[in-house]
């Protein structure tokens, strides 16, 4: 694979992660379950939808996809407490937006576990995936937690 296209399904894998990480949260599906359905079902698979165009999900690096939704899951307590460390007086990680909640753990984990990836590039990353569900103010906030998560973890 080369870079661009490595570089192009981890960020389909990471938009993936998130999308999993906000159903197992909203519904509870089990984890294997969970993988298993975005395996078949979603990871480079076509939209075929009455309400939306024909569209295709982008090519996913999966075993970097399954990293990120298990290691998100198997560390979820530790990754909860680094992000509510960050947030501003007040607030708690049960107060965010639960998708919001899903980028910064997403994110955080890969600050935490994924020392192979360089944290400036996992921070625009996840700003990149938070611009596919909230407007450009919450993308900084993104910004600002990873940022001082990476500071603590790097």
């Amino acid at each position: 694979m080369n870079h661009p296209a490595k570089s192009q399904a981890r960020s389909a894998a990471r938009l993936a992660a998130v999308q999993a990480l906000y159903q197992q949260h909203m519904e509870g599906t089990a984890l294997a379950r969970l993988l298993d359905e975005f395996h078949q079902h979603r990871l480079g698979r076509t939209i075929d939808d009455d309400d939306f165009d024909e569209a295709e999900y982008a090519d996913a690096d999966v075993l970097f996809f399954d990293d990120v939704v298990r290691g998100v899951a198997a560390r979820r307590d530790e990754i909860d407490g680094v992000v509510a460390g960050k947030l501003a007086a007040g607030w708690s990680v049960t107060r965010l937006d639960k998708a919001m909640l899903q980028v910064l753990r997403a994110g955080t984990y890969e600050l935490l576990a994924r020392h192979d990836i360089p944290a400036a590039v996992v921070i625009n990353e996840y700003v990149e995936v938070a611009k596919a569900f909230f407007d450009d103010g919450q993308a900084k906030f993104v910004n600002g937690i990873l940022d001082a998560v990476a500071k603590d973890a790097r």
